[in-house]
């Protein structure tokens, strides 16, 4: 399922890349003849839609399966604490951002 995914989203990007170059050559033409850009053809429009879709798609089919994050689920992973605690600091400045809400802190 991943190739399939990474597939269509490479797909996806060229698609896009082709939408723009369209818009680019469609701008010179519209130069050549002297008129005014007024936005890209309908085509152009519609091939940026379906590459934004294929790219969405993949976007969401290829980073896998979400990991849940609740505290007492049966798919989270062990965390432990490192071995060396040197690099662990719990006196630093964030403590002055601490919201006023009337509680006070056991010191």
């Amino acid at each position: 399922m991943m190739n399939l995914g990474f597939t269509i989203g490479v797909l996806g990007v060229l698609i896009l890349s082709h939408a723009a170059y369209s818009t680019i050559q469609y701008r010179g033409l519209l130069k050549i003849v002297e008129e005014e850009f007024s936005g890209p053809p309908m085509t152009v429009v519609l091939e940026l839609l379906f590459g934004l879709v294929l790219c969405l798609w993949a976007a969401l089919s290829v980073p896998g399966k979400f990991i849940s994050i609740h505290p007492d689920s049966d798919d989270n992973r062990i965390v432990s604490l490192p071995d060396n605690l040197d690099f662990m600091i719990f006196n630093h400045r964030g403590k002055v951002l601490q919201p006023d809400t009337g509680m006070k802190l056991k010191c």
